[in-house]
């Protein structure tokens, strides 16, 4: 079965020619039902009795226009429009094509062309995805929302900085805030441990694709697939769900518009213009937005779980890294090597995996086994030991050579170890 395409004017006329063959019209009624002339419908009655529906379908169809503008041209102002006007639409395109360039289109030509180009969306295809609303959780504590919102929350009177966000889904009760300089791993661990202590363990936390949260590099192998806070949240048996969308966890995303609003002006009445001051007056703030704002739960259920004995959160919120003790007893961790000091334990670990805890207050340990291990350490980039240079005739040389070559070198410290821009053993007393 063959099919056609036909338009309606198409389709009127093998109805009407219908009739004309089978008698029931004459030509005349025929030219007048058509509004065409009478030597017309004799054309097309000669048409359809030798080819059928068919022959009625016009010639041009699927063939360029006679009135179309010629490629070249197109090309050239498709050219112009990329390299120019890319953001601009149709209509102020076509008029600067006109002012600018003496190229003179209609504004349906130019739209049609950047549509078929990729260069222009109709409305259709511009219209935002609808994000349909979520019903909440029924639990205090079931599902926490967490996001770092960085804003002037000083305005003019202080630095840039960001402030964490923990907010409880069931009632949009703000849990824990907290001013630190940058959205960090070591930022994190503070303000999750001092939420833990003070509410239990939620059943999961609900964020956004930070790199804090989620390992997104492409194609990424080997290691676990676990960020370091991931890692942490797993040892303590808290999973972590990471959103598609910003619209996906919109009751933090207006919580941080809410605040941006609030929380700013709030400061600004209370001349607040440091992050450390800006930390002591979050409690009163939290308590006042909660009275105004927090929702009941629909349930009175509250599914946080306590701090259990064998969780160690000095341990868990720590930075972890495994590393092969050489032959020498030695091993690198952020440019720098680490000495074993030799004694009965430590001998024996020559090629085996140990763990370095990088703590948030700035200590390093280095653990096999859950034992401490007595290390001592040579920071390559920056420190030689002198005396032990004199000492070794033979090494001596080699060694100068080195470190002169080394302050030469411009060597960074690893981009993968944590940052905590200066915060010091403080970090955890705060929240």
């Amino acid at each position: 079965m063959t099919v056609l395409s036909m338009s309606r004017t198409e389709i009127d006329r093998v109805h009407v020619l219908r009739d004309v063959v089978a008698e029931r019209i004459t030509a005349r009624e025929a030219a007048q039902l058509m509004r065409v002339t009478r030597r017309q419908i004799f054309r097309l009655l000669k048409a359809y009795r030798s080819g059928g529906p068919a022959a009625l379908i016009s010639k041009k169809r699927g063939k360029p226009s006679n009135r179309s503008y010629p490629a070249v041209v197109r090309t050239e102002a498709l050219a112009l429009i990329k390299a120019k006007y890319a953001d601009f639409g149709p209509t102020l395109a076509a008029e600067k094509l006109a002012e600018r360039h003496g190229l003179h289109f209609g504004v349906e030509t130019v739209r049609r062309w950047m549509l078929a180009d990729g260069i222009w969306q109709d409305r259709r295809q511009r219209l935002k995805r609808v994000y349909q609303p979520r019903h909440r959780r029924d639990c205090v504590g079931e599902l926490i929302q967490i996001d770092g919102s960085e804003h002037w929350w000083f305005e003019d009177r202080g630095p840039q900085c960001t402030l964490l966000v923990f907010i409880d889904d069931a009632t949009s009760r703000l849990m824990h805030l907290r001013f630190v300089e940058t959205e960090s791993t070591f930022d994190y661990f503070a303000a999750t441990r001092a939420y833990l202590e003070r509410y239990g363990k939620p059943i999961a936390f609900y964020s956004d694709k930070h790199a804090t949260f989620r390992v997104n590099k492409v194609g990424a192998i080997g290691g676990d697939g676990m960020t370091q806070f991931g890692r942490a949240l797993h040892e303590l048996n808290i999973d972590i769900i990471c959103a598609n969308a910003p619209q996906a966890k919109g009751r933090v995303e207006r919580a941080n518009g809410t605040l941006q609003d609030r929380l700013v002006k709030e400061m600004r009445l209370a001349g607040i213009s440091t992050i450390e001051a800006g930390n002591a007056f979050l409690p009163a703030f939290l308590e006042d937005y909660n009275r105004r704002f927090a929702k009941a739960p629909l349930s009175d259920k509250d599914v946080h779980r306590p701090l259990a004995e064998h969780d160690d959160v000095d341990n868990v919120f720590a930075w972890k890294e495994e590393r092969t003790v050489s032959q020498s007893l030695t091993l690198q961790y952020d440019k720098v090597l680490f000495i074993l000091e030799p004694n009965e334990i430590t001998t024996s670990l020559a090629r085996q995996r140990v763990m370095l805890f990088d703590y948030p207050d700035g200590r390093l340990v280095i653990k096999h086994n859950g034992r401490a291990l007595p290390y001592r350490t040579f920071d390559k980039v920056r420190q030689v030991d002198q005396a032990a240079i004199v000492e070794n005739k033979r090494l001596g040389p080699v060694l100068a050579y080195i470190a002169e070559q080394q302050k030469l070198l411009n060597v960074t410290r690893s981009q993968r170890a944590p940052r905590r821009r200066g915060q010091g053993k403080s970090l955890f007393k705060a929240g």
